[in-house]
């Protein structure tokens, strides 16, 4: 019994990679891509924000299916999942905010209180929120469920530091990028809780990413650099793809190879 228990959770222990530097590289890479993108489709292809977000949506439920019936981690496709996530994310606080007219004040706490709800939810069933322990359909579940609410309540809060509080795109990323650095800071010399340092640090990345999404693409006018959303989205696509085949050649953050050790 406790040798099927245990395969059971290897296998799907294999779903999740590694949080090392590669893991934090292309989460803020996907961030980034989730901002820009979504503007792309959004203004440069005229699908418009109702067609983009349906678009992008049905793309996730592919992708997000897919990953859920995977047996192991499989870089591509756990990356391409977070991608499509990162898109989504923007997308629905852009509707929010531009369809709805809701402020990015309210936004901001409503998807803090919706994280905090899943925390709460996922602790109460599971009495842990580490990523090294999901090995169960429904801790996956609630992983996505998590990441989901990071990404619309990093646009949320990104934009609204940035552009209602005029903080400015690279002030606004330097500012995320230091308490990022305080996390792990804290985590490294004074042994802060690795899953409570873990959460905060993937939060913060989402709206680091946003400031370096539209510092990046936006007009110099706007307070960027005028890359344009096309070569952006490009150019970080493009570094995103070189590190998953590299990840996917090596295993460097398989936790298949963490668990046979």
């Amino acid at each position: 019994m406790n040798n099927t228990r245990t395969a059971a959770r290897q296998d799907l222990l294999n779903k999740v990679p590694e949080a090392i530097l590669f893991f934090w590289i292309i989460k803020i890479l996907a961030t980034t891509v989730g901002e820009t993108a979504a503007d792309f489709l959004n203004f440069n292809l005229n699908f418009g924000l109702s067609w983009t977000s349906v678009v992008m949506a049905g793309l996730l439920a592919i992708s997000l299916a897919a990953q859920l019936r995977a047996r192991r981690y499989v870089p591509w496709l756990y990356w391409l999942t977070v991608v499509l996530i990162s898109v989504v994310g923007t997308l629905i606080t852009d509707n929010l905010t531009d369809n709805f007219g809701i402020p990015l004040e309210v936004t901001t706490a409503a998807f803090s209180l919706a994280l905090m709800a899943t925390f709460a939810v996922w602790y109460a069933k599971e009495q842990t929120l580490s990523i090294h322990t999901i090995y169960t359909r429904g801790r996956e579940l609630y992983y996505w469920a998590a990441i989901l609410f990071t990404f619309a309540l990093g646009t949320a809060a990104g934009d609204l530091v940035a552009e209602r509080m005029n903080f400015g795109y690279a002030n606004s990323a330097l500012m995320f990028g230091g308490m990022i650095a305080a996390v792990t800071f804290a985590y490294y010399a004074f042994k802060a809780n690795a899953v409570l340092a873990f959460w905060i640090a993937y939060i913060l990345t989402r709206p680091l990413g946003a400031s370096c999404g539209d510092y990046l693409s936006q007009p110099a006018n706007n307070g960027g650099l005028g890359l344009g959303t096309a070569q952006t989205s490009m150019l970080f696509l493009a570094a995103i793809t070189t590190l998953v085949v590299y990840l996917t050649l090596t295993r460097k953050d398989s936790t298949e190879k963490r668990i046979a050790q």
